[in-house]
């Protein structure tokens, strides 16, 4: 559709004035693709660059204004963690180390962290933590999870243990949640030979599902509500009213990445593998011609709806995490392979400056609050889009990685 406007466009100028303007929109077209020519490997190596680039500082990812030990800045610093295993380059590492050393005091103490809020988001950034202390030997790593443990142990749960999403968002349990706080525990259960938090990620898993997943279509609503008490709760069921796009991404990453901590004889292994190959089948129902997905993802055909970054580059992550790992048909990498394909030729823009940016990735999306979100499609379609963020860079990165192996 750009390509037509640009060529009316040019129709309206003089004869020279239309030359000049022919050649710009060839060079355009040759950058684009060259950049669409890429492998996979080489898009990763390029992304993390434009990230660093634009964000000279780590804290800086996902347009972050102050030092933080946030979310998403954790997503961001995994991805550069995971780009320093694969290539041996040192300045990812610093990049990461850079930022958590400045943030974590040789008592382990993390800048702005309050464990009493109960957060569930806060854990996150708990699993570049693990890198960081095998490389370093640096102590106080070590003590900062430990700290993050210890929110866990006392973090408030639902009646049959569910963790809820936060203190202020009492007796709910969020798909987003699971993608927080359980890989980062099934992790360190495994590395510090504490076998009870592989256990209690799994039991987290089994009882999200439980609580959030639809038979009837294969997906998984945002979030369950136990009291019944929120607007956005149906009163029979509890559950939020839509399945959003990026909630699913974090709960499929989730499963995935539990997964590389938790034993091939450990008896609820297998249910997690199950909730993995049924998404795997369910997903591409709802991917579009182009291989995105949509903010709503059931509801491609409504107005106002559209294709999101941040589900395609989540969804593609775990899918080709999954079938490097055996856990579905490798025939799957194609349902990956084409999500990468919609992003890198619908979603992705080469800059001037040599960078690549990733657009329409919606900026946050939650339930309740003030002011109340009431999880409608209207509410999700509505909720501000914006470009490199990074719920759906970091996502791409590792997606990348994981289809350059």
């Amino acid at each position: 559709m750009g390509v037509f406007f640009m060529l009316n466009f040019t129709f309206k100028f003089k004869p020279m004035k239309r030359i000049c303007l022919f050649f710009v929109f060839m060079f355009c077209s040759a950058a684009m693709i060259n950049a669409q020519g890429l492998d996979t490997s080489s898009c990763a190596r390029w992304f993390a660059g434009s990230e660093m680039k634009r964000f000279p500082e780590a804290w800086q990812l996902d347009h972050g204004r102050r030092l933080y030990f946030g979310y998403s800045q954790g997503v961001g610093c995994c991805a550069m963690l995971k780009m320093w295993k694969a290539t041996g380059e040192q300045r990812y590492f610093d990049y990461v180390e850079k930022w958590a050393d400045a943030l974590i005091d040789s008592a382990g103490n993390i800048h702005l962290y309050q464990a009493e809020m109960y957060n569930i988001d806060y854990i996150n950034s708990g699993k570049t933590l693990f890198d960081l202390y095998r490389a370093t030997g640096n102590g106080k790593y070590k003590l900062a999870m430990d700290r993050l443990v210890r929110q866990m142990r006392y973090h408030p749960r639902t009646t049959d243990g569910g963790f809820w999403h936060k203190l202020i968002y009492q007796h709910q349990m969020w798909l987003d949640g699971l993608y927080m706080a359980a890989p980062f525990l099934a992790q360190y259960g495994a590395e510090f030979d504490q076998p009870e938090w592989i256990d209690e990620a799994v039991k987290q898993f089994r009882l999200c599902h439980k609580h959030t997943y639809d038979e009837k279509t294969g997906l998984y609503h945002h979030a369950w509500d136990e009291s019944r008490s929120q607007k956005w709760a149906d009163p029979e069921t509890g559950h939020s009213p839509n399945f959003w796009g990026r909630s699913i991404g974090w709960w499929f990453m989730a499963l995935v990445d539990a997964l590389d901590f938790i034993p091939e004889n450990h008896e609820g292994r297998a249910d997690m593998i199950r909730m993995i190959r049924g998404l795997t089948e369910t997903l591409p129902k709802y991917q579009d011609g182009d291989g995105l997905w949509y903010q709503v993802i059931d509801q491609a055909e409504r107005e106002g709806n559209y294709p999101e970054a941040s589900v395609t580059a989540q969804c593609m992550y775990a899918l080709a995490k999954a079938v490097n790992r055996g856990y579905v048909d490798p025939g799957y990498r194609a349902v990956a392979e084409k999500a990468f394909n919609g992003l890198r030729s619908k979603l992705i823009v080469k800059n001037a400056d040599g960078t690549l940016t990733l657009t329409r990735c919606c900026e946050v999306g939650g339930l309740g609050g003030n002011p109340y979100r009431d999880g409608s499609f209207e509410y999700y379609i509505n909720e501000k889009i914006r470009d490199n963020d990074a719920k759906a860079t970091g996502p791409f990165i590792m997606g990348c990685l994981e289809l350059g192996k």
